[in-house]
């Protein structure tokens, strides 16, 4: 670099921290370029403040942390990224908002990202994104101004977010890699990280930790009995995306898929209790499932992933016999796992539905959404969070996991349990099976 572009790189750099503000999303993302500590900043509070023209929120920070800010539409949103941050609100924080905020969230996005998604009212443009310095006691503060513009000026500032390839690079050898021929079965806690899933408020509880424990209890379960191979899509309370978990899945060549979620329910609709199974239908088998589907496909949404350009790989790739199998199996399965459920835990007056989850969409990998509850239950919310419950909820579920492997054999007869390691020569875990269609009532 020669002596004029150090000069006028001097002088960027100078005009940049006189400011103190990260550009406009009309140059692109914002991006403040603030070294990152060693250890995770801590979030304390937040608040909203400002009317319909102008709104500002503010989030305490135990110390400055860099970010990036843009914009995505349809519906208007305010995307805020940083590093590794341990949020210690209240999980009913940013329900929500004032002025052009309706409300945000916020969470792990991914392994060392924070993200902060804040929805807006209409079209805004971001005006300022920084963070101040913690000063006289005072928390360090990120800032994020907004300002209300109109639709077209809004889509010209939209960011083309870099986070789109989220995908993990893929480990060295994955499961179905190994040459150990026992069945994986692939665990999915809903949510995560940004996206909470449903709250109790009151009692300051959301699905993401419920659903995480309960799997991880019934993954160490499934791993004991020696004859299966858990995996997990995520093991801590970080994002993953819809079409990832789905991927996880088929890298891993799955024989199941078993998704654990905790809905909620508005005082309107009533005080419905019980564990409900769903399994994939193009058409939603009652006005119920087909509200809890569109529920689960925002995932991504919720988590300020710009989905417009994201491929449908499930489609392109659809066989209609492959598919149509893989939906008897995963109806056989659940009727399985509802019977054998239903002498640990209360099941919902109607416990098998069908709707267009997302998440179950691998079409070769028998896949089913477990509702285990509502957190809007008083009861089954203390059951959910119950040691006891969770103990024998799970060995229900390993009792009808080994039913569904012991009814599958090539030959249609019934066939014995996969084996461990030790007799891993004589698994019976196969391909090639054939059943004949199930369907499921609602």
């Amino acid at each position: 670099m020669n002596g004029r572009a150090w000069m006028l790189a001097a002088v960027l750099l100078a005009a940049f921290l006189a400011n103190g503000v990260a550009p406009s999303a009309a140059a692109g993302p914002a991006t403040e370029a603030v070294p990152a500590g060693g250890d995770p900043a801590v979030a304390t509070d937040a608040r909203v403040a400002g009317d319909d023209e102008r709104t500002r929120l503010v989030l305490d920070l135990s110390r400055r942390v860099p970010l990036g800010a843009f914009t995505l539409a349809d519906p208007y949103r305010v995307v805020v990224d940083m590093p590794d941050v341990i949020f210690t609100l209240s999980p009913s924080v940013g329900s929500e908002g004032r002025g052009l905020i309706s409300a945000y969230r916020f969470g792990l996005f991914a392994p060392g990202k924070a993200r902060l998604v804040i929805d807006t009212a209409g079209p805004v443009k971001i005006d300022k994104a920084f963070v101040l310095d913690p000063v006289d006691g005072q928390p360090a503060r990120l800032v994020v101004d907004l300002v209300k513009t109109d639709r077209a000026s809004f889509l010209k500032e939209v960011a083309a977010p870099v986070q789109r390839a989220l995908r993990a690079p893929p480990p060295s050898e994955t499961a179905a890699d190994s040459g150990d021929p026992r069945p994986v079965i692939v665990l999915d806690p809903g949510h995560g990280g940004i996206d909470s899933g449903a709250i109790n408020a009151v009692a300051g509880i959301n699905e993401k930790k419920v659903v995480l424990d309960i799997a991880m209890v019934l993954r160490d379960k499934l791993a004991a009995t020696g004859r299966y191979r858990p995996v997990m899509t995520r093991e801590t309370d970080t994002f993953v995306p819809l079409g990832e978990r789905v991927r996880i899945a088929r890298d891993n060549r799955a024989r199941l898929f078993i998704s654990l979620h905790a809905d909620s329910l508005s005082a309107r609709a009533g005080d419905a209790r019980g564990a409900t199974i769903y399994t994939l239908s193009d058409r939603a088998s009652d006005a119920e499932a087909q509200r809890l589907a569109d529920d689960e496909n925002k995932a991504d949404m919720i988590a300020g992933l710009d989905l417009s350009e994201e491929p449908d790989d499930v489609a392109g790739i659809l066989l209609d016999l492959a598919q149509r199998e893989t939906r008897n199996f995963s109806a056989q399965f659940a009727r399985t796992l509802a019977g054998g459920v239903a002498n640990a835990a209360r099941m919902h007056k109607s416990p098998l539905k069908s709707a267009g989850f997302k998440v179950l969409k691998a079409p070769d990998v028998p896949s089913v959404l477990f509702e285990l509850g509502y957190l809007s239950s008083t009861r089954d919310l203390e059951l959910m969070t119950s040691d006891d419950w969770r103990s024998k909820v799970t060995d229900a579920m390993v009792a009808a996991i080994d039913a569904y492997f012991a009814s599958r054999a090539p030959d249609g007869s019934p066939a014995a349990l996969p084996q461990g390691p030790a007799q891993a020569g004589r698994s019976v875990a196969g391909a090639g099976v054939r059943a004949e269609p199930a369907a499921i009532r609602p």
